[in-house]
């Protein structure tokens, strides 16, 4: 039973997308997507699947990415080339700073992958944000769809009955 559910959900949104849907498949469709709902939460469902790594890539991307980073490693620099240009007579690292170089150069090619790894899950998060988002939209359609067209029949049927209480009241007046 689930299965040819399943296909036959598959069929009706084949024929949704190529507009190729009679009103019984259409009406059908309605019903399944309005009895089901189909709103994730991206970020939870994303969060629940994470790796320690991952989790400790956005948890490092949060903090290089922040000012008080920037600040801080600024502050260091400072400090680095304060001390052994000033106050050390025999440098660690004399006045190139060799050694700062290179820990900045460390630091750089560690810290550009790790980033991007926060960012590519970032936009994988986006992807499934936009699929939710689609889906939400089509059943919102649909839904408004037909109450639109309800409106519509009700509308008629209202028209109806006003016709034939004015034509009833048009008799009542000629017999009278």
């Amino acid at each position: 039973m689930e299965n040819k559910q399943t296909v036959n959900k598959k069929d009706l949104v084949k024929k949704l997308l190529k507009q190729e849907i009679s009103i019984e498949d259409e009406n059908d469709l309605i019903e399944m997507l309005i009895d089901k709902p189909i709103t994730i939460d991206v970020d939870k469902q994303e969060d629940k699947c994470l790796t320690r790594g991952e989790k400790l890539a956005d948890k490092l991307s949060e903090v290089a990415g922040s000012w008080s980073f920037i600040i801080g490693f600024s502050l260091f620099i400072v400090i680095w080339i304060i001390i052994n240009l000033i106050i050390m007579r025999n440098a660690i690292d004399p006045y190139p700073f060799i050694l700062l170089n290179l820990l900045l150069s460390c630091l750089a090619s560690l810290q550009a992958p790790i980033i991007m790894m926060s960012q590519n899950r970032q936009a994988k998060k986006d992807s499934l944000r936009n699929q939710n988002d689609y889906q939400i939209d089509l059943k919102s359609e649909l839904i408004l769809e037909r109450l639109h067209e309800e409106i519509q029949e009700s509308l008629r049927n209202e028209r109806l009955i006003i016709k034939l209480l004015k034509g009833e009241e048009e008799e009542n007046k000629k017999e009278k």
